[in-house]
């Protein structure tokens, strides 16, 4: 099959290295919007051939969105017009609002996938070999999707050394909010906090590994993470919640001077790592 894909960041560029490593694509064509972009996949070879979205929908089979969540809605006008053989897919990290925006048009072309994977870099120069393998991917109600496209998604998914698991839009959005967007929301705020009180030349000197591994996502791109946010903002919404009712009950503990109850809750906190 000739496969698209649009955006060759992090998750476009790594899955054009992927699906190339494993010749799953006769083909691999491209398509971005800067030039800048343009420039630098040309030069690492993430794709076979740049081109333009009516190209795309001449010639491939399956055409991937690997763009920030609110793009995706966006571009999906231009989309139409697909033949009923195409598959589109999305990479996007929520999942229910994307599903709930797709015309029913091509709603049976359109497979909502969600790999569990990434890093806190953008960009093509951020593509990395393995960033697929071995890894989880979600796919979300495949009920609404016709054969022909579940079956490819499937072929390529596991190609690529993923693991699929099938689950409704919403069910993902909740456990992809604890798993990955309240971490982030965190992340962000640590970052911040230690900005406001710590002079440069302080945090440079005495930044140690609890510090750097804790931060380390608040690099991740705001504008992607804006749209996450807001298209996820209800389960964000609640996960603070959740988060600050913790917050606030170690703040208790520590002005008590409650300390074998603060080990206990360190220790149940301790737990979570038996079951990683």
């Amino acid at each position: 099959m000739n496969i698209g894909i649009v955006g060759l960041g992090l998750m476009g560029g790594s899955f054009a290295k992927a699906v190339k490593r494993y010749a799953i694509a006769t083909k691999v064509y491209g398509y971005a919007r800067s030039e800048k972009s343009k420039k630098e996949i040309a030069e690492l070879n993430l794709v076979d051939e740049l081109v333009d979205i009516k190209t795309l929908k001449e010639k491939c089979d399956l055409i991937v969105l690997a763009i920030p969540v609110d793009n995706i809605i966006s571009i999906i006008p231009e989309f139409l017009d697909i033949k009923d053989t195409t598959t589109i897919m999305d990479l996007g990290s929520t999942k229910d609002f994307i599903v709930k925006n797709i015309p029913e048009s091509i709603r049976q072309n359109f497979i909502a996938a969600h790999p569990m994977t990434g890093t806190e870099k953008s960009g093509p120069k951020a593509a990395i070999d393995d960033l697929y393998e071995g890894k989880t991917v979600v796919l979300c109600n495949l009920e609404d999707n016709e054969n022909i496209h579940v079956n490819r998604a499937f072929k390529v998914f596991q190609a690529i050394g993923m693991r699929i698991v099938v689950m409704d839009s919403d069910e993902h959005d909740i456990h992809a909010c604890y798993m990955s967007h309240l971490p982030h929301a965190i992340s962000y705020s640590l970052a911040n906090t230690v900005m406001g009180h710590e002079d440069p030349k302080s945090i440079i000197a005495l930044a140690a590994g609890g510090f750097k591994d804790m931060s380390r996502i608040a690099k991740s791109s705001p504008d992607m993470w804006t749209d996450i946010f807001k298209q996820n903002r209800e389960n964000l919404l609640k996960s603070i919640d959740l988060f600050e009712d913790h917050m606030k009950k170690v703040r208790t503990m520590v002005e008590e001077e409650d300390y074998d109850d603060l080990k206990e809750w360190m220790k149940k906190a301790n737990s979570l790592h038996e079951i990683l």
